[in-house]
């Protein structure tokens, strides 16, 4: 299983629940198992980083993700959340056998 994990810093906090909606889109592809976008909690004590939303998913493997990446939704969500976001930073990983 992959798990892909993203994390978006917004420009602007005005525009947040428009990066929001922008990223609930991703939710209408269905090559994901598990999918959900949230806000993050808190920063990061240590460095201060600021994140301002988080997405999970997950994958059976990564065709199932590179499917999702090809999707059209996938596309339509980058074009509303690029211009509005600051920062994205994504992280793919396999999980550990249970």
């Amino acid at each position: 299983m992959i798990r892909h994990i993203v994390f978006f810093t917004v420009r602007d906090r005005a525009d947040l629940d428009r990066v929001r909606e922008g990223l609930t889109l991703l939710a209408d592809i269905p090559h994901s198992n598990h999918w959900e976008v949230s806000p993050n909690l808190n920063a990061d004590k240590l460095t201060e980083a600021p994140v301002d939303l988080v997405v999970y998913a997950e994958f059976t493997d990564a065709a199932a993700l590179q499917a999702y990446k090809a999707h059209p939704l996938y596309q339509r969500s980058i074009d509303i959340v690029k211009p509005l976001r600051e920062t994205r930073i994504a992280a793919d990983i396999e999980a550990a056998p249970a």
